[in-house]
């Protein structure tokens, strides 16, 4: 370390990995959640940047090939500065940050500063991107070596440093990376020294997310291949007999709503698990939150009315976040959970019943499956009991349809109405999804309630052309189709899984 004096801040080189959320290392989900300042690449993806916690700086500098928003030098100066400042700064980089990924460099540039520093590997696309598209960068039956090289080398340097005489003739795979504008001057070279034009080549791009395209050819004839498609970088490319392995092992685009653009539009803390759903059958999500959920207004109120929660007969939960309302006002007022008492509880859904048997409660009431909204939950309760003077604590949102209220009070139950949350227009964590929506279209967009229908329709974002929609329920559907629009798909099962169920259906 020089002998310069050391500041208090850290700078992590985390490698963000090629580009599936699910690739980013533990080590570099801790490094982004430490961060005071996050300073990120035009390939990290974007979805990485929901661990930084509250009030974190984020820095795009680009690094996009031919388009850098912050020359490389500026960025060594300003993780510099940041980290000479006594933050503790994380640097994310697509793939892995010191192969053909300047890490090295940044690094010197901290080192001479006197600032401390760590290297945080991250998985690269010159194996993650082949693997993605059913390649083995190695292979029993086909290669036993594993060559990497640059197809972009440093453009100051008066000739290449690449001995594509060597290269041409050795063994088992070869993989380069960031060389597709070169792919005709590469694959010359080869076949100059003598490789066989025969020899299988594939190109991946955007490897690992949903938007993943494969081409696949020979080193004859693959040049010729990209100019017709019109396939630009990024991409990562491999050349050897394991590309012939694609037939068999291609699992990735394989799958029923791969290449698809789907839209999100709940609140970030709960896009999560429709996300990961949508994901994993293949489509490329969007997360673009419409809401933010706050506490309500009167707190004083709402207390009060949770430290009584033992003096009712049922607590009635209708979303998730009313479990988690009222249980962050419990947790305030009560260190034992047997503080709630004999009552029972009844929840609208799945989702929402989750949430309560998390907290290790039995939920006593629920509609039928398929049922799941208010005049479901109404039904359950008409059908479960005489309700002639229960008392009820009905946790809700401040903007949530009365049916709960008037349904049970019909009855001649005595309903208390604890509003424990509103729903407010998220202005802020959405502006990269917008620019992706405005910029890239969509097929899809998903709602999981009216307010995410509002909220939408407030931003004033045209849907894309041809862009479809898909509806949680028959309440989401009637107010998207208040405002004139088509809904192509409602799930007949008011819930999450039911959603998806219905998206997967309308694709195949």
């Amino acid at each position: 370390m020089s002998s310069k004096t050391t500041s208090p801040g850290i700078c992590y080189l985390v490698g963000a990995g090629p580009g599936d959320p699910g690739l980013l290392t533990l080590k570099g989900k801790e490094c982004i959640e430490a961060a005071d300042v996050l300073v990120y690449d035009y390939l990290c993806n974007p979805e990485h940047l929901r661990y930084a916690k509250p009030g974190t700086e984020r820095i795009y500098v680009g690094k996009k090939a031919g388009d850098h928003t912050l020359p490389q030098e500026e960025i060594n100066k300003l993780i510099v500065k940041l980290t000479q400042e006594g933050k503790t700064v994380t640097r994310l980089k697509g793939g892995d940050p010191v192969l053909f990924g300047r890490g090295a460099e940044e690094a010197a540039e901290l080192h001479e500063a006197g600032v401390k520093f760590e290297i945080v590997p991250g998985i690269t696309s010159a194996i993650a991107g082949p693997a993605y598209a059913g390649i083995p960068v190695t292979h029993r039956s086909h290669a036993s070596m594993l060559t990497i090289f640059t197809g972009h080398e440093d453009p100051t340097k008066s000739e290449t440093s690449l001995d594509y005489a060597k290269l041409a003739q050795a063994d088992g795979t070869k993989v380069f990376l960031m060389g597709v504008e070169r792919i005709d001057a590469i694959t010359g070279e080869f076949l100059k020294h003598g490789a066989k034009p025969e020899t299988p080549v594939a190109l991946v791009r955007w490897a690992t997310h949903g938007c993943q395209q494969t081409l696949v050819g020979t080193l004859a004839d693959i040049a010729a291949k990209v100019k017709a498609a019109g396939f630009k970088a990024p991409a990562v490319a491999v050349i050897g007999d394991v590309v012939t392995e694609r037939d068999q092992l291609n699992w990735f685009e394989d799958r029923p709503l791969f290449g698809k653009k789907i839209v999100v539009t709940r609140t970030r803390q709960q896009a999560g698990v429709l996300s990961k759903k949508l994901a994993q059958l293949g489509a490329e999500v969007i997360e673009l939150p419409t809401i933010r959920i706050e506490p309500a207004a009167d707190q004083l109120e709402f207390g009060q009315l949770v430290q009584d929660c033992h003096t009712y007969d049922w607590i009635v939960f209708t979303s998730p976040n009313g479990v988690d309302a009222f249980f962050t006002m419990f947790d305030k007022l009560y260190n034992d959970a047997r503080s709630i008492g004999g009552a029972r509880i009844a929840c609208v859904g799945p989702g929402t019943a989750e949430k309560v048997k998390a907290r290790h409660l039995a939920v006593d009431l629920m509609p039928d499956k398929g049922n799941y909204v208010a005049e479901g939950l109404v039904k359950a309760f008409d059908q479960h009991q005489n309700m002639e003077n229960v008392n009820v604590l009905w946790v809700r949102g401040a903007e949530t349809r009365e049916v709960i209220a008037n349904g049970l009070t019909g009855m001649g139950a005595i309903v208390d109405e604890a509003i424990g949350y509103r729903t407010v227009a998220e202005t802020e964590d959405n502006l990269e999804a917008l620019a992706v929506l405005k910029n890239e279209g969509a097929d899809m967009i998903t709602f999981t309630s009216a307010s995410t229908v509002e909220h939408f329709l407030n931003l004033k974002v045209p849907l894309p052309a041809g862009c479809k929609i898909a509806s949680i329920g028959p309440i989401t559907s009637a107010a998207i189709k208040e405002h004139g629009l088509k809904v192509d798909v409602e799930a007949k099962e008011n819930s999450i899984p039911g959603l998806v169920a219905a998206v997967e259906k309308f694709w195949k």
